[in-house]
């Protein structure tokens, strides 16, 4: 994805102090890529040998949350969220105001086996990213961080393309786009708008029948108003003769 510009590494990501004097507290990013020409404006990724527990990874996920909620001014004197002035993103990701999604790709070279690592982890981090399910049948996730796992075999043998990503509450394999959107909330909303476009033209041809039937009645009507002539009245009288 993108190009060799479109990724930085060992990124300090402060939760206090500057960009350039980290305080305590915040993360370092393993990479991070911006390819919007790949529709992916940002992703941050941490690479795990298989060295680190679930717990020391949650701490790590803990600090990205951290740097990513908090604030600061931006050159125009508006306060913004620190990582915005420093990356472009879209204000939604499939519908949802969510932090930027964090990939964290497992390795293993480690004694630590990631199907073990990964459903602890998931339990330890769920406030970070566990959505609230709505009547549509789809989750919002605002204010949260969409979290994938992937393996290093599976990334290099399919690619972003491929199956092979999971994100954290979902119990099925994803190509990237689809793991770090919303499909489901964009299917919903595109029912949504299906259904008010459909109720609009129905409304919009019943509302036209009623403007017909009504100006129909009303030609009667004046027909009925015209003052009739002899000939008018002679047709008449013959058409109740025949009745």
């Amino acid at each position: 994805m993108g190009t060799i510009a479109s990724y930085w590494t060992e990124v300090p990501l402060p939760a206090t102090g500057t960009w350039n004097a980290p305080g305590k507290g915040g993360a370092q990013a393993d990479l991070v890529l911006t390819a919007p020409q790949d529709r992916m404006p940002l992703l941050f990724i941490e690479v795990d040998n298989c060295h680190e527990t679930a717990e020391e990874l949650a701490l790590k996920l803990e600090k990205y949350g951290r740097f990513f909620r908090r604030k600061t001014k931006d050159t125009d004197g508006k306060e913004r969220p620190m990582w915005r002035t420093r990356w472009t993103a879209p204000a939604t990701w499939s519908g949802d105001a969510v932090h930027p999604p964090v990939l964290l790709v497992f390795n293993r070279e480690g004694q630590r086996n990631p199907n073990r690592t990964i459903p602890r982890l998931i339990e330890l981090t769920r406030h970070l990213w566990e959505g609230e399910r709505q009547r549509g049948g789809f989750h919002d996730y605002d204010g949260l961080i969409p979290i994938i796992a992937t393996g290093l075999t599976k990334l290099r043998e399919h690619g972003p393309h491929g199956p092979v990503f999971l994100r954290f509450g979902r119990d099925h394999m994803e190509p990237l786009w689809a793991a770090v959107g919303n499909p489901r909330r964009e299917a919903a909303e595109a029912r949504a708008r299906d259904e008010t476009r459909r109720a609009q033209e129905e409304c919009q041809a019943k509302l036209r029948r009623v403007a017909t039937a009504q100006a129909t009645k009303k030609a009667a009507e004046r027909e009925a108003r015209r003052p009739v002539g002899p000939s008018a009245r002679l047709r008449r009288l013959r058409g109740e003769v025949h009745r």
